[in-house]
């Protein structure tokens, strides 16, 4: 892998190259083969391990709060991070429209995903047969999901609702393309508020987890269940006796009862 610095890059300090190149590049790696791994040794176990039939009351609000909210928030990152604004300005979305767009729609993403994952994870500290059945990743995921998400939403209305605003895809996404482009610019994110550091790292920190929880089970999602046909269930019928010659009656199966 070639990867080239830019020039401002190049003299950036260590702990930044540290920070802003190595822990995202060892995130990645540790994902992709993280995600080769599982599947070789757990083809089967890419599921979330459903609880429904434990509790059902407090996992009916909030699993569709955070999935549906979760859906809407990476939505939102991607085409905030992977989507220059130079494009949006070009499809006739003023910078105006679209961050007046993301703060409002990204925070009510951000407090029904928060909402939701509160819930299931009350619902799993407070039930104790599903607090006895968490397993150890699921005690890593759900403290470093709640960070990142957490992380997030506050840096959001820090600085974008209750404060002057900062405009993160001239820094935050400039750093994060060019990751992905192979021309990392740490200098890009190293003068960011701290808040949007701190969910940076977190969130690559969950993406080198991400193969070794729960989380896989995005990758199996049932997509062919919205174009599977009907299953039609009917209710079995008793069997009917059927009268016989002579006034006596024959069940169904033939045989003759007394008179």
């Amino acid at each position: 892998m070639n990867t080239a610095l830019s020039p401002l890059a190049a003299s950036a300090s260590g702990a930044d190259l540290l920070l802003w190149v190595a822990v995202p590049y060892i995130c990645l790696a540790v994902f992709a083969v993280g995600h080769v791994w599982r599947y070789r040794q757990d083809q089967f176990g890419w599921t979330s391990r459903t609880t429904q039939l434990l509790e059902h009351r407090w996992l009916r609000w909030g699993s569709p709060l955070f999935h549906l909210g979760a859906f809407m928030v990476i939505a939102g990152h991607v085409v905030g991070l992977a989507i220059p604004d130079s494009w949006t300005e070009a499809a006739g979305i003023s910078e105006h429209a679209y961050h007046t767009t993301a703060v409002w729609a990204g925070s009510v993403a951000g407090v029904a995903m928060v909402t939701g994952l509160g819930m299931l994870c009350a619902r799993r500290l407070l039930t104790r047969q599903i607090r006895l059945g968490t397993d150890r990743s699921d005690k890593l995921l759900f403290p470093l999901l709640s960070a990142t998400v957490l992380l997030g939403i506050t840096a959001t209305f820090a600085h974008n609702i209750f404060g002057a605003g900062y405009d993160y895809r001239a820094t935050v996404s400039v750093w994060f393309r060019g990751l992905f482009v192979l021309q990392p610019q740490p200098e890009a994110i190293a003068g960011a508020p701290v808040l949007f550091q701190l969910h940076a790292l977190t969130a690559f920190l969950l993406f080198a987890a991400w193969p070794f929880t729960r989380l896989v089970h995005v990758w199996s999602a049932p997509i062919g269940y919205l174009a599977r046909p009907y299953l039609v269930y009917r209710r079995r019928t008793a069997p009917v006796a059927a009268p016989a010659a002579g006034g006596r009656t024959r069940s169904a199966s033939g045989s003759r009862r007394a008179a």
